[in-house]
């Protein structure tokens, strides 16, 4: 059985915007559409106790396949498009668990 994926992203957000950016993500219905996909697990932005210019995102996916198809979807294409205009930086990391 293949492992699932765990994945942190932290966003850092143009000044001011990070309220926006989010506003954006949730009007848009970004994050439930993620959350409704084949193989998510958890899907969940939050705000990092040490900057008040980010935000992260935590990912769970059944295996790699899932993850990978989630890239392809109509919904992370419009996130692709608010990162464009509000993101800074992207750190993203993934772990294999279970």
């Amino acid at each position: 059985m293949e492992a699932s994926i765990l994945v942190t992203v932290r966003y850092t957000v143009k000044e001011g915007l990070r309220d926006t950016f989010y506003q954006q993500i949730v009007e848009q219905g970004i994050d439930t559409a993620s959350r409704a996909e084949a193989g998510n697990y958890k899907y969940d932005y939050y705000y990092p106790l040490d900057s008040d210019r980010d935000i992260c995102l935590l990912e769970i996916w059944s295996d790699a396949e899932a993850q990978k198809a989630h890239a392809e979807t109509p919904h992370y294409q419009q996130l692709s498009k608010l990162k464009a205009a509000y993101v800074e930086q992207v750190q993203l990391k993934s772990y294999s668990i279970g």
